[in-house]
């Protein structure tokens, strides 16, 4: 069964989701991330995907007391990504509580640095955050594209004991059209030893079911969940299933 991750981005310590990637679009909501998570873990959510966008964009963490917060609420699997540039900054949201560190820019412009924590941290502890616009990977807050294809930016961590990839299409990130199902279920034939989270585009439960039957293992919901399209409902009797 596909596993749902609902997403909180966070700016100012609050709540927000952005259209394509566009700092300039930034939409707020007035339920507190500590809140959200709250509600996500009493319907049964295992893992909640965090992202700093302060963090993302600034290159260093910022959002971490948002982290502690949710750390310390909650006993889900928190994934955080954003602005994790340095060995500090990844060891300060691993003390913060974080699970799991998603690594996008870092692993394009320092790739020793990305492989030598995949050796030290392990495969489940350091994720690959791939955001890319068609193939094409993009860096610093999805405001720069680096002109490398996806495959080959995995390529080039396979042999450092790579396991989870988080691909988020930012041209659907934020615009409720459905996901880049193509783009997944090539990179998921491609790539069968990997784990893959789709993230982009969901605008409804239809759009997880088949995602499911195309084989993914993981997927994210941010705006669909806030926007009502998905409600807590559907999220708990999706959860009970497993």
């Amino acid at each position: 069964m596909i596993q749902i991750i609902p997403a909180i981005d966070i700016i100012g310590g609050r709540c927000v989701r952005l259209c394509q990637g566009d700092y300039g679009k930034v939409k707020t909501y007035d339920a507190s991330p500590v809140d959200m998570a709250r509600a996500f873990e009493d319907c049964g959510v295992r893992r909640l995907h965090l992202v700093d966008l302060d963090g993302a964009k600034a290159s260093d963490t910022v959002n971490i007391r948002t982290l502690e917060a949710i750390a310390s609420s909650t006993s889900m699997e928190l994934e955080w990504g954003g602005g994790i540039s340095s060995d500090r900054a990844l060891q300060d949201i691993f003390n913060a509580g974080a699970t799991s560190g998603i690594i996008g820019s870092l692993a394009i412009r320092q790739a020793e640095v990305f492989k030598r924590w995949l050796s030290g941290f392990g495969p489940k502890k350091i994720i690959l955050g791939a955001d890319v616009r068609g193939r094409s990977v993009a860096i610093h807050g999805w405001t720069q594209v680096s002109g490398m294809d996806i495959s080959e930016l995995i390529d080039s961590f396979l042999p450092d004991g790579l396991k989870e990839v988080i691909c988020t299409d930012i041209s659907r990130d934020g615009m409720l059209q459905g996901p880049n199902t193509e783009l997944y279920t090539d990179l998921k034939e491609k790539y069968p030893q990997l784990i893959f989270t789709v993230s982009g585009g969901i605008s409804s439960m239809s759009d997880i079911e088949a995602l499911e039957a195309a084989g993914l293992q993981r997927v994210i919901a941010g705006k669909a969940i806030y926007e009502n399209r998905i409600t807590l409902k559907e999220i708990e009797k999706w959860s009970l299933r497993g």
